[in-house]
Formats: C-alpha cells, structure tokens, sequence
C-alpha cells in the first residue's frame, strides 16, 4: 500500500537568510518501480500544491529497502527517481527546476531495530521529493517613530513629542508649530507619502468618546485638533492630496499619561 507523508517543513537559518525545504516521500511495492495512477497524481498535487513562485528547485532521490545486491539496488532507486521525474515533467513541470534525479541504493537497518522489520523497510522503498523554497519575503511591520524616516511602510505612526495640546484646546501651541513646521520640510522632501492625520484625546468618561472643544463648545475636540494640524500643513504647503484627517475621540490611548493623549499622529496611508 503506497503511503504518503504528511509535508515536513524543515527550516534552516543562516546569517543571511533562512531556506526552507519540503519533502514529499512515495513508497513502493518491493522490487518494484511503477505507481498507480492514483498515486502519480498525488505526487502531482504535492508539487501543484505549493506557491510555484517560491520553488527553487526539485530534487529527486530514490531509495531501496535492505534485500539484494548493491548493483541491482543502485538501479531500481535509479528506476524509481526516474518514475516520479517523468510523471512530473508530463504534467508540465519544467525540466530545468529538477536539478537531481539520484537513485541511492539500499538503506541498511540498524542492528538494534528488532521490531516492525517489515515496516520499516516498506518505508525504506521510497522516493524523497525535496522542494527548496526561495525564502518568504521579510515582512516589515509598521513602527512608531518621532519623525519621517528614509524608509517607511503603510500603517507606520508619526509622533511628534512636542505636538501636545493644552486640555479642552484644539489651538496649535508655539512649540507645536515649531515642530510641524520641521515636519513639513520632511514632508516636502518625501513627496510619495501620503498620511492620515489623527487627533486624540484624554480623560473623558467611557460613555463619551469624545470631548468637548472650549474654543467651539461642541464635543469635536480630536476633529478640531486634527484639523488644526491639516490646516498648518497646508500654509507650508503639503498638497491637501496627500493628507487626510479624523478625530479618534479617546479609544486609542498611549498609557503613558493624559497629557501624552492630548495628541495628534500621522499615520501613513501610502508610500
């Protein structure tokens, strides 16, 4: 009865980066190197299974149990390797990602196995199916930074420490204008970003998300801080394409304090 295990994913790291390799393994009946169709097309479908944009390269190694002659074995593991390789290439799988096609000969059994015998040389009969995978790219989560960076990806938070906000005031602080006006350079120098300006807010009852602006009297503080900023941005001309803004009330605080939640980020939307 052929068999087949289940994907083992072997992952090897380095300094430089980490391989990964799956291997496939199809057993065979003893003394013999053909396979029901059935089993061809698991083979197959191990192969057709996997992010073809990933696979490196097949090898392909063929393997006896302990019965026969060295020679007879070396050829039968041959045959076998061969069977899976002209299946493969059949069912449109390139030649040149098959780097090796190697039959191995017998595989000896250890003295001290005793037990399961016949087992253990039903899964000696076998051909391995190795994949070496191109490594996943590196994902980069997005950070927290206190100014714009050489580099950034979507989602990453701008916070500026001085762009602070007395309580119940959506007016821009000297130091905050300050700040920004630093911010806007960068900004103009990094055309490509474009970002979504947040206002936050502290101390407000759970039930009320938002609080009130003492310059407005109406309970749109975060909005009117977040506005503020868009509006000082645009005096130092940042394109008003490139930003966006929105009050988020009090449901995204930083834990480090009140005066730290009367703030405003920027979040970037695109790169």
């Amino acid at each position: 009865m052929l068999r087949f295990l289940k994907y083992l994913p072997l992952l090897f790291i380095s300094f430089l980066h980490a391989q990964e390799e799956v291997v496939h393994s199809v057993y065979f009946e003893f003394d013999k190197y053909s396979l029901k169709p059935e089993q061809l097309k698991d083979a197959v479908n191990f192969i057709q299974s996997q992010d073809t944009t990933r696979i490196e390269s097949i090898e392909i190694f063929g393997y006896c149990d302990d019965r026969g002659k060295d020679a007879y074995n070396f050829i039968l593991s041959q045959n076998r390797a061969n069977t899976i390789k002209n299946e493969f290439i059949k069912k449109g799988i390139k030649n040149k990602v098959i780097v090796t096609i190697e039959g191995k000969g017998r595989i000896m059994i250890d003295d001290d196995i005793i037990e399961n015998i016949p087992e253990v040389r039903s899964k000696n009969r076998r051909v391995d199916v190795v994949l070496n995978l191109k490594p996943l790219p590196k994902i980069q989560m997005p950070g927290y930074y206190n100014s714009i960076q050489k580099k950034h990806v979507v989602g990453d938070r701008i916070y500026l420490e001085n762009l602070l906000f007395d309580r119940g005031s959506s007016v821009l602080t000297s130091k905050s204008k300050s700040d920004l006006a630093k911010m806007a350079k960068l900004l103009l120098k990094h055309k490509n970003i474009e970002f979504e300006i947040q206002g936050h807010i502290c101390c407000t009852p759970p039930y009320q998300k938002e609080a009130i602006d003492r310059h407005t009297g109406k309970r749109k503080l975060s909005h009117n801080r977040a506005e503020a900023v868009y509006k000082y941005l645009i005096l130092k001309k940042i394109p008003k394409h490139r930003m966006s803004y929105k009050g988020y009330g009090n449901t995204v605080p930083l834990g480090k304090g009140s005066e730290y939640d009367r703030r405003v980020e920027l979040v970037i939307t695109k790169i």
